[in-house]
């Protein structure tokens, strides 16, 4: 999306995650990125050259001043002609280098004469990373707008076990897609809910419901990549929490929508993705039921919709709620809208090929409380999720929600 077609320099230091970039240039091109790669000196004793020019697509700058790299490439041209810079791994050396103006090989060199967004991916030892003076040259780089990509904790090269383990690639690559993405959510903070919850028949079963969680975490990741605060309550779900996204892990039903109506004053947007369940148990079993010839009968409780109450409280909040249905899709799907109070719903069939739970696909329909109907063939969720965003985007901007005003 945001990284098709943009030019997108990645600068390599000499550190053992050099290995590394060799992921991060495949997952920058598999996005549409036109992707250029700068080597240090110390960084092809880790890494050769040819192995991430064969990865992008295009030659490796290793020298500054070699007569062929010069002709083709340049190292004025190359910061010029970059929409952002990617140093990973960044070594201590290099942040320093970096944080002073230090300009002695091809990668410091294109960094002094860059004038597009920068991030920085430190790996290291613990020890290192944990230097006043790394921290220091980390502050100085983001006070000048860089954008730092704090590494993992986890087992390191050195031996030692902690904080300095290059981010994962993909975390990396998302960061970058943030860079370049508009950010134009900034004044927002979008809860978002997400998953499945899970009701207890016995301590060992419980009722719950086909949700994966995948379209409410696209839904965050999404929101955070365009600049807003967003914290997410999430059922139970095996999915990685978006970088940067606040999550809030609860359970059952009752204790989703506690999580949603505490943080529901914090918001200026809620979405509702989760599948939060309709009915529990009406007598959970507080010890194993055991298997019976005869089968078992459970009674079903309703549990109670936290939306019409919430709506009370909307003030100049954008509420968005979700309808999977199995038929009348667009009749079930405007109750909803009507009695939740929601500014849109957004509706999918679920029998529907690729439209259903535990899928990275979804077709939808967009229905606005002011008669607005906006149907979609089959997209990824990450490209619904720009759709939805871009609609409350587009509330904003017009004002058209009840009770709307624009938040600045």
């Amino acid at each position: 999306m945001a990284l098709r077609d943009k030019k997108i320099v990645i600068g390599v230091a000499g550190g053992i995650a050099a290995y590394k970039a060799a992921e991060i240039v495949r997952l920058l091109t598999a996005r549409g990125a036109i992707v250029k790669v700068m080597m240090t000196p110390n960084a092809r004793e880790f890494i050769t050259p040819l192995t991430l020019q064969t990865l992008s697509g295009n030659p490796v700058a290793t020298e500054t001043f070699s007569l062929t790299e010069e002709s083709e490439i340049g190292h004025i041209r190359l910061a010029d002609s970059a929409d952002a810079i990617l140093i990973a791994p960044a070594t201590a050396d290099l942040i320093a280098k970096a944080a002073v103006g230090i300009a002695d090989d091809i990668v410091t060199t294109v960094l002094l004469a860059a004038q597009c967004p920068i991030a920085f991916a430190p790996s290291m030892n613990l020890h290192m990373y944990g230097h006043p003076a790394l921290k220091e040259n980390l502050a100085k780089l983001a006070t000048r707008g860089a954008t730092i990509v704090e590494p993992d904790e986890g087992f390191l090269a050195c031996g030692y076990e902690g904080k300095g383990r290059l981010a994962d690639p993909a975390a990396i690559v998302d960061e970058i897609d943030r860079m370049l993405s508009p950010n134009d959510l900034s004044a927002e903070r979008i809860l978002v809910s997400a998953g499945p919850t899970q009701e207890e028949i016995d301590p060992v079963r419980f009722v719950s419901n086909r949700s994966s969680g995948k379209m409410g975490f696209a839904i965050a990741k999404s929101a955070r990549r365009r600049g807003a605060a967003v914290r997410m309550v999430a059922g139970p779900s095996a999915l990685a929490t978006p970088r940067g996204v606040e999550r809030i892990d609860t359970t059952t039903a009752s204790s989703m929508i506690e999580a949603v109506r505490s943080n529901f004053p914090w918001c200026s947007a809620l979405i509702m993705a989760a599948a939060i369940a309709d009915f529990r148990p009406a007598h959970p079993a507080k010890q194993k039921i055991k298997k019976n010839p005869r089968g078992m009968a459970i009674e079903l409780a309703p549990i109670a919709d936290a939306m019409p109450a919430l709506a009370a409280r909307k003030g100049n909040r954008i509420l968005v709620g979700f309808a999977a249905e199995s038929r009348d899709l667009e009749a079930n799907a405007m109750g909803k809208l009507a009695g939740k109070k929601l500014d849109f719903i957004v509706a999918n069939d679920i029998t529907l090929e690729g439209a259903g739970f535990g899928v990275d696909t979804n077709i939808v329909t967009l229905l606005g409380t002011d008669g607005s109907k906006n149907s979609y063939p089959k997209m990824t969720k990450d490209e619904v999720a720009e759709v939805i965003l871009d609609r409350i985007v587009d509330l904003r901007k017009t004002g058209k929600s009840r009770g709307l005003r624009i938040v600045r």
